[in-house]
């Protein structure tokens, strides 16, 4: 569903990424893990072009997201992207946040909007706040609300980079719920994030990034129990402590 082929990545002198090469197998649920500023953040968001990059390739779900032809809209219309702050609109409502995207990029009719967005938000467990306003919301509320909204233009894979990190820790768990329940129904996710219980529970596959590189990639139960990288060890072991 998505590859990566010698990857690079420049801020001026600074390289972020280093020859990144690797791929998330339709279905697959791939976490990836490893240090503050190990690049985690930045090759995410290459994935939808977020982050443009300075070599190598990338195709998503079979087309090569940097080819001329590409309608970049059309492409980020069909890849999930669930952000750190949320980013609803404060001016909608709840259910008007969801309906957006589908009425004025999928041209979806306002009843089938409403109809797909209240569905969503039951599936996320916030049915009775359709009338609310982000701000009545809590931090793992409105998460929930992001992650709805994502899902409403259907999208084959959804991406995650750290979607748990600016809530409190008693709203983390109803965030990870929802993520566990897309990853039961096969959804193909990839997840920046430092919840290493939710790696081990969920994942198909660990990615260990540090300094732009990918380290190791394993199984959870082989990443948690015995990692090869000197590296993945230290970091292992440094959660532990």
């Amino acid at each position: 569903m998505i590859q990566f082929s010698k990857v690079n990545k420049w801020y001026g002198e600074y390289r972020a990424l280093v020859d990144v090469t690797a791929e998330v197998k339709r279905g697959e649920v791939v976490v990836v893990c490893g240090p503050s500023g190990s690049g985690k953040s930045t090759l995410i968001r290459t994935v939808n072009r977020l982050e443009e990059i300075q070599g190598g390739e990338i195709t998503v779900d079979g087309t090569s997201i940097h080819q001329a032809s590409l309608n970049l809209n059309r492409f980020r219309s069909r890849v999930g992207f669930v952000f750190q702050q949320f980013n609803l609109f404060p001016h909608l409502s709840v259910l008007d946040n969801i309906c957006l995207a589908p009425l004025k990029a999928a041209g979806k009719s306002r009843v089938d909007a409403k109809q797909q967005a209240l569905t969503l938000l039951d599936r996320v467990g916030l049915s009775s706040k359709a009338n609310a306003y982000p701000q009545q919301l809590s931090g793992g509320q409105q998460q929930r609300v992001a992650i709805a909204r994502a899902l409403a233009m259907e999208p084959p894979v959804m991406l995650f980079d750290e979607p748990t990190s600016a809530l409190d820790p008693e709203m983390v768990g109803e965030v990870l719920n929802v993520m566990k329940s897309l990853a039961r129904d096969g959804m193909t996710m990839m997840c920046v994030t430092h919840e290493m219980g939710f790696a081990r529970e969920v994942s198909d596959s660990v990615w260990f990034m540090d300094r732009g590189e990918i380290l190791e990639v394993a199984d959870p139960q082989t990443f948690f129990r015995s990692p090869v990288h000197p590296r993945a060890q230290a970091f292992l072991s440094d959660l532990r402590h």
